[in-house]
């Protein structure tokens, strides 16, 4: 019996069994989880972290590890997808600082469908994969072979959009000195040795973009090229359309290629002795690796992150960061002495903080897969009081530089206006400050703005009095002003109904405060208002005003146009 008992006394309080339980249905909830796919049911941030450190507990566990590469997947993809011209050397080290040797098939598979739906981008994807070449040239191996067995596959296959695309790809490759020049000549052979209407013209593209890099590095090369262009347009064979291409590359060859050099500015960014060219050949075995696509459970997960930590820090220089680092914090130390008063009451006036603030706003709005994941990392921006407003004004900067209006944007202003009063007030002074300077906007961005600012009084993010700003006359208004107020009403309409829109407005409140838009102090600026009113299909909401005409006696009024 004491044995028993000594035995029970003995026992581990982690063997709990109300504990081991929890710890079990966690468990198996993150497995779930992970194992659903993606766009499932939302899940709160702070039960999913909670999740998440259920799975960290263990690194070498299938289910952090598949955590951490659908992360990966995301990351890279985010920043594959925002890159351009302006900000490639600030997307590259985000970039390095994730895993590419073990997600070089994600960044490929990234890479090539960017470029296959926005063609006109790819000297800057070139441009990436050429300075990630450089220091991992697997990577850049990696995407030209996926490259060349996606052309062998599509000319099979006659797939004139995907051989187009990736030819375009390819050549611009070939420019940055990632691929030789042999495999263009390959690809041109192939092309022009059966010519028909569409192998032509995707020679001719494929020639446009790599002639002036063959020009002056294969100059043979070069001439057969236009030689065997030269007799295809003899004989006639081809269609009338595809013999005018080639006599424009015929001239654009002249030119010297004015309009398609070899890097265009601001791309050239990797030293050409620091290039690792890959000398691939068309006929070749491909290795393409396929299986680098998908999560395969890694048993040395750990050491490999580690090994990569010491390839990133070699390759974005953070030792020598540190010893910078170092160096600083013992000259601080050394500066600690003096008085704390004489540090008090130093002001940045350049202005660097709030361009880094509005530049972590941007990043992480454009990082985002939906309106509130946005709001949640927004929030934990840290917001000097009285930079509020900044926030704001960037995410209608971001709304007003898309090429259409997004109703994400719409959605994260509602969100901020009902977590605080703060957000509220500062979405009034917005749409004040938006509405006087809204003549300086171009077409497509003040659409954007106004159809924000429609959703924002449609869901009563803000309060309608703050259209008192809004005067409707001849006078107070511009041509740019009044296609903003037509499209922010008319974004109304859509969200609410023409009945409940004429209800809102005359609410006595809302009257009052509108007494600007729907004015009746002046007969001339009435007839303005009606007729403006009328002309965007809102005419219900001039009622009032025309009944006051009628008893003015001055119902006549003349027609306004846009």
């Amino acid at each position: 019996m004491a044995a028993v008992e000594l035995e029970k006394s003995s026992k581990p309080a982690d063997d709990d069994p109300t504990k081991a339980k929890d710890r079990t249905d966690s468990q198996a909830e993150f497995a779930k989880l992970v194992g659903s796919r993606s766009g499932g049911v939302y899940m709160p941030p702070a039960r999913l972290r909670a999740l998440q450190a259920a799975a960290a507990s263990d690194k070498s566990s299938p289910e952090y590890q598949r955590l951490s590469w659908d992360a990966l997947r995301k990351s890279i993809t985010g920043i594959v997808n925002r890159v351009n011209i302006t900000n490639i050397k600030l997307v590259v080290p985000e970039l390095f600082s994730e895993n590419l040797v073990r997600g070089r098939g994600l960044f490929a598979r990234s890479i090539m469908k960017a470029q296959a739906s926005s063609l006109p981008f790819t000297p800057v994807f070139a441009a990436l994969v050429a300075i990630l070449n450089t220091k991992l040239p697997q990577v850049g191996e990696l995407v030209l072979t996926r490259l060349i067995s996606q052309f062998r596959r599509a000319f099979k296959r006659n797939d004139k959009i995907v051989c187009h695309s990736t030819t375009t790809f390819i050549a611009h490759l070939v420019n940055q000195m990632v691929a030789h020049e042999i495999i263009a000549l390959q690809i041109i052979v192939l092309l022009l040795e059966r010519p028909t209407d569409d192998s032509i013209e995707i020679a001719v593209g494929f020639m446009r973009e790599v002639g002036a890099f063959l020009a002056e590095h294969s100059a043979a090369g070069n001439t057969f090229a236009f030689e065997r262009f030269r007799a295809i347009l003899n004989e006639g064979s081809i269609s009338h359309r595809v013999q005018y291409m080639i006599e424009v590359l015929m001239q654009v060859r002249k030119d010297r290629y004015k309009d398609n050099p070899i890097v265009p500015e601001g791309l050239d960014l990797v030293e050409e002795e620091e290039q690792i060219t890959h000398q691939i050949h068309l006929e070749e075995e491909l290795q393409v690796q396929e299986g680098l696509n998908i999560f395969k459970f890694d048993p040395n997960y750990v050491e490999n992150e580690e090994k990569y930590k010491s390839i990133k820090a070699e390759i974005l220089g953070e030792d020598s960061d540190e010893d910078e680092e170092s160096g600083v914090s013992e000259e601080e130390s050394d500066e600690d002495e003096a008085p704390a008063e004489e540090k008090e009451g130093i002001e940045d006036l350049t202005g660097t903080d709030l361009v880094n603030l509005r530049r972590t706003i941007y990043l992480t709005i454009m990082n985002a897969l939906n309106y509130e994941e946005a709001v949640h990392k927004l929030l934990k921006i840290q917001i000097r009081e009285g930079e509020e407003i900044e926030l704001i004004n960037m995410i209608i900067e971001c709304c007003s530089q898309e090429r259409s209006y997004s109703n994400f944007y719409g959605l994260v202003g509602e969100r901020f206006s009902k977590l605080n009063r703060v957000w509220t007030d500062c979405l009034e002074e917005a749409f004040t400050k938006y509405y006087e300077t809204i003549h300086r906007y171009e077409t497509n961005r003040l659409r954007n703005i106004a159809r924000f600012f429609g959703h924002i009084f449609a869901t009563d993010s803000v309060s309608w009095v703050a259209l008192r700003c809004i005067q409707m006359n001849e006078d107070d208004t511009t041509s740019s002003s009044r296609i903003f107020i037509k499209i922010m009403t008319q974004e109304m309409m859509e969200s609410l109904g023409l009945a409940t829109l004429a209800e809102r407005f005359k609410d006595d409140e809302v009257r009052i405060a509108c007494a600007g838009m729907f004015p009746k102090d002046n007969p001339k600026n009435t007839r303005f208002s009606i007729n403006y009113f009328t002309s965007v299909g809102l005419g219900v909401l001039t009622e009032d005003m025309r009944e006051y005409l009628k008893v003015c006696g001055l119902s006549h009024y003349c027609s306004f146009g846009l």
